[in-house]
């Protein structure tokens, strides 16, 4: 069946209507948990490490206890305010490490060219290669449990990515006629790059910041699940699935399931906003 010029164009639209309703979810439901986050220690019910074992594994729908309990009778909707504070913040002190040493060495490499590209970009490949959740254990391992060690293995283990990126993005604008134009006028090659360069830069990093974003929440919860990201006391989503995990065993998966699907949302919302940055950059460039 052939689709006449109008249809097209209605399809079309009918897309572009489309877009925005998945964003705005995306947006909407982010700036839902971000608040919740920000807001735990105001909206909590109760606080997360209050444990009544007559109260263990309550159902949701309780005047006390809307979400249920745990396994050792600790509120869930609370345990998920606080635990997302540390599930948010560590993905994004990875992403911002990550995005600034990335950011450094491939401008660095665009602007050396030659055997200094090669060299950089040979390293990014070697680091590229290994495994970013086996190097985060074997760092643990060294250092012991705990969030820093982690931050800091997967901060390298990402750099690849962004700095692949601003490495092509650089050489692709480096070469056109603006910037050419700043060159012959004598303006020197670092001023061109930072003042000219970086700011159309920007709109990649943000787009590869959001799915690296959404590879580290998954990447620490792992690690927390493995006992190898926070301690206790404190909680964040993986942790608090690995604590569930003789519950889950009995057949009472509601205490798992919750932050399980905290994480899952999370990672969606990222992503759609990601996608959407890039296919904006995408339709620029065309």
């Amino acid at each position: 069946m052939t689709l006449t010029i109008p249809a097209l164009r209605a399809r079309s639209a009918k897309r572009r209507r489309r877009r925005p309703l998945s964003l705005t979810f995306a947006v909407a439901t982010l700036l839902v948990i971000i608040g919740t986050a920000v807001l735990a220690p105001v909206l909590a019910p109760h606080s997360p490490e209050t444990t009544s074992l007559l109260d263990s594994l309550a159902p949701p729908g309780t005047a006390d206890h809307w979400l249920g309990t745990d396994s050792v009778g600790r509120d869930l909707l609370s345990r998920l305010m606080y635990g997302a504070r540390l599930s948010l913040l560590a993905p994004l002190a990875v992403v911002l490490l990550s995005g600034l040493l990335g950011t450094a060495i491939g401008l660095l490499a665009a602007r050396a060219g030659g055997w200094g590209d090669a060299v950089l970009s040979r390293a990014m490949d070697i680091v590229f290669s290994f495994p970013s959740l086996l190097l985060a254990m074997l760092v643990v391992a060294v250092s012991g449990p705990g969030l820093t060690a982690p931050i800091c293995a997967l901060a390298v283990s990402y750099t690849p990515f962004i700095g692949r990126v601003v490495r092509s993005v650089a050489v692709q604008e480096g070469a056109r006629p603006y910037v050419e134009s700043y060159r012959v006028m004598g303006f020197g090659e670092w001023w061109v790059t930072l003042r000219h360069l970086l700011p159309n830069i920007l709109p990649v990093l943000l787009a590869q910041g959001a799915l690296s974003f959404g590879y580290a929440l998954m990447d620490l919860a792992a690690l927390s699940y493995l006992g190898l990201g926070v301690r206790p006391p404190e909680a964040d989503w993986g942790s608090m699935i690995s604590q569930e995990r003789g519950a889950i065993l009995q057949g009472e998966v509601w205490s798992g399931l919750l932050p399980g699907l905290a994480v899952l949302l999370t990672v969606i919302c990222v992503n759609l906003i990601g996608e959407h940055i890039g296919a904006s950059i995408g339709r620029k460039r065309r």
